[in-house]
Order: C-alpha cells, then structure tokens, then sequence
C-alpha cells in the first residue's frame, strides 16, 4: 500500500506530532534493547533538523488511568542521548492546558516528550474528544509506530481525520520490506511459519496459502496437522478439533500451486525440560509417553533445500520450543544456514522470532527483521491496519 511520507510535506516552523514506540523493554529502570528508540529517534532527528517543532507521543504499559510506574519521564534521558543536540524536554500530560503551554514554548528544532498516551481512557477508545485535544498541539501527524498500527486507538488513527498525516522513516521503511516480500516478491516466496497453535493463526495460514510458492509448517501447530493425516502425535500439544480446518488449508494451498512442507522427524522427550531425556525419531514413529518438542535435522534440511530454490523468505513464528534447550536447535539450525544462502530476501518479524532469531545471532544477517508483533502478524494475514490507511497515499 502506497503511503505518503516526509518527502512530501514542509516541516519548517510546523508543530509535528510524531506517534512512535517507546514501549521499551525495561529492567530496574534501565532499557534492555533500545532497538525501537533508535528507530523513533532517526525520524524524529529529521524533523527536527528540518526545523519542525516535535511532538513526541507514545505509550508505555498498559497503565488503567494514571500510573506513575508507567510514565515516560525515565525515558527523557536515552531519548534526549540519542537526539543530541537538539533539546529535549519532558511535559506531565498529552492533552489539556499543561501540554498546550509546552507545546507553544517550543521554538523550530526543539522536541518535546509527552507523557503516556495511555493514562487517558480516550486513547485506546479512540474518543473524538481526546483526539480532537492532541490534535491542538500540532499542524501535522506523522504516524511511525508501525508497531501499533493495528489499533484504531486517537494516536495510531484517530488522528488522521483531523490533521494532515504522513508516515515516519521507521514505518516507511516497514511498510517497502514487507510490500516486498509479499506485495511484489521476488519469486518463489517461501513462508516458515511456527508456533504453539492453529487456532491463533488460521488467518495467517489461509492467507499464505494463496499468496507463497511454499509454505513451511513447524512449532506445536505442524502437530494439529500431522494428525490430520492420521498419525499418531501421542499426548504432544495438537487441535485435533481442527484436523478437517488443516487438511482445508492443504487442499487451498495444493489448489492455489503452493507446496506445503511439514516435520518429517522430529525430537521427543517425555517433558519440555532442559535436562529431558531426548530422542529424534520419524514423524510417524512418535512413542508413548513422548512429546515432540522440535523438528530434526532431516526436516531442516529438507526445508533448507527447498529455500535454496526461493528468493523471497517470510518467517513467522518458531518451529521447536526454542526458550528450552536443546529444544531450540531445530530453529537455530534452520536460521543460521538461512542466512548462509545469497540472493534472497529474507523478512522476519514476531516478538518470538525475533527473540530466536536474536538466540540464533542472526538477525543483522537478515535483510529486514520486524520488531511488531501483532502489527506484522495482521499485515500477514492480508487484514488491512489503521493506522497505515490513515496515512494512504
């Protein structure tokens, strides 16, 4: 989808709010990965080097009402590191007369934080009220939360039926990775999806379907579907309720030319523990007692030979119980000699996948690795986000 951009708009003396994510990772007051603030920060740097007078909105938490543990105000200090030199100050509210004096004591290349968006009810209700009230302090919404576009909330949407609105460097730069690896791929188009369940990505699945050449399948859903076909996954975790839904998927994808790849062995123990006995057996020789835990080796390469012929890759989801080695080996293996391969794009996002893929050490490897979760999971599943279509083009 076509969105307009900073390019297209004068930013010289305007008051520009800028929704990004700052719902960073925090341990004992300190920020554990500053991924999203250095992505926020770049957009912001060019508004304000433009001699824009920024805005900076976002969210922390999922605070009900006002709640100190979850202001913003610890975050003025890396924000105001990473934005040097322009000055940075913190204001105690988004909205109302306290936001309004701040906003209008801010001169052209200054930056001005506010306090989180969520300690209003009228954010997340996208109340035309609240939004009406941010939109006072600005001539111009830029949307570069990517991350929260999937929520109609004031900020991420509301926003754009009342100011002229136009998408970060950060989403605009989100929005070409994924157009390419699904709008206009280069082809073959391989998706690895993973994870625990059918149920949570049906949609995700149906979608894929019809838009990849091949369709891995791995994680506690390939069970669901292992079963379909009649074998006996023992008390591993499986929707045997949905066997009629997965066999409906393999005969969408067969109908629609897309190949769909499951385990062919797989690693077994009698828990998920890191000091289970394990055992690596064939998909259809699941013993008693036994839980599969993760693909085996066979599977992986027969999966990576498969990717040897794509040039585009989607990944979504791990496909073992990577938190719990040796269970993680399947989807380490399986990434590190992804990134071995040359000429292919290659697109992740999902707060697991990152989190194995980061495990695996290869995400600066990937071409592009997407830090939002459900965002770039609907985007996936073909739903169309807020707060991308309130910025069209």
């Amino acid at each position: 989808m076509a969105v307009r951009t900073l390019d297209s708009v004068a930013l010289d003396g305007k008051r520009v709010l800028v929704r990004v994510d700052l719902n960073l990772p925090m341990q004992d007051g300190r920020i554990t990965d500053p991924t999203r603030l250095t992505a926020a920060a770049q957009t912001v740097r060019e508004i304000a080097g433009k001699g824009g007078r920024v805005v900076v909105l976002a969210h922390f938490g999922r605070p009900k009402g006002v709640d100190p543990t979850q202001s913003l105000q610890p975050l003025l200090a890396p924000l105001a590191a990473a934005l040097a030199p322009h000055p940075v100050r913190f204001v105690a509210d988004c909205i109302g007369p306290v936001a309004e004096a701040a906003v209008a004591g801010l001169a052209d290349g200054e930056v001005l934080l506010c306090e989180n968006l969520r300690f209003h009810a009228g954010e997340e209700a996208n109340d035309a009220g609240f939004t009406a009230s941010l939109a006072k302090l600005g001539d111009l919404w830029v949307m570069d939360a990517f991350s929260a576009a999937h929520r109609a909330h004031a900020s991420t949407a509301g926003l754009g039926a009342l100011l002229p609105g136009v998408a970060g460097r950060t989403m605009q730069r989100e929005l070409a990775a994924l157009s390419k690896a699904l709008a206009h791929p280069d082809r073959p188009v391989m998706a690895i999806v993973g994870g625990a369940k059918v149920s949570t990505k049906l949609d995700l699945l149906g979608n894929l379907a019809g838009k990849v050449d091949i369709l891995a399948i791995g994680g506690g859903m390939a069970n669901t579907f292992l079963a379909a076909m009649g074998l006996n996954v023992r008390e591993s975790l499986c929707e045997h309720g949905l066997a009629d839904t997965a066999r409906a998927i393999q005969a969408e994808a067969r109908a629609r030319g897309c190949k769909i790849l499951l385990p062919i062995d797989v690693v077994v123990a009698e828990t998920l523990s890191s000091d289970a006995e394990v055992e690596l057996v064939a998909v259809e020789r699941v013993p008693e007692g036994r839980k599969i835990f993760d693909i085996g080796p066979a599977t992986v390469a027969g999966w990576l030979s498969a990717m040897r012929t794509a040039r585009t890759v989607v990944w979504n989801g791990p496909v073992g119980a990577f938190e719990v080695p040796p269970f993680d080996q399947g989807t380490v293996h399986l990434a590190r000699k992804m990134t071995e391969l040359d000429e292919m794009l290659s697109v992740a996002g999902g707060g697991d996948t990152v989190a194995a893929l980061a495990a695996a050490g290869v995400i600066d490897k990937m071409s592009y690795v997407s830090t939002a979760g459900g965002a770039f999971l609907e985007w996936l599943e073909g739903k169309t986000l807020p707060g991308v279509a309130a910025v069209g083009g």
